[in-house]
């Protein structure tokens, strides 16, 4: 027979088998993001891109043939190019 623990109810931790946020509410938040924050959300990935992360893109298709693509998502390492060698961003008008 196993020896009891004295205190188990000060030493508890969740198994995090649910979550802690509603999902109407989580999409609810990354639909505003995404909206009403497009300056915050650019700097973001330009930060995120200068320290080597896997940014990606959506830029308009160049491809003015596909019509039922007008957005693409490309690597920002591709459209950007590499961070270390130099800062030339294309415009996105």
């Amino acid at each position: 027979m196993g020896k009891k623990k004295k205190s188990s109810g000060k030493h508890y931790e969740s198994k995090g088998e649910r979550p802690n946020l509603a999902r109407k509410t989580k999409n609810a938040m990354r639909r505003d993001y995404l909206e009403n924050h497009q300056l915050e959300r650019l700097n973001n990935q330009i930060s995120a891109w200068k320290k080597m992360k896997n940014v990606m893109l959506t830029v308009p298709n160049p491809n003015k043939n596909e019509t039922n693509k007008r957005f693409i998502r490309v690597s920002a390492r591709e459209y950007w190019g590499n961070p270390n060698t130099s800062f030339s961003m294309k415009s996105s008008g």
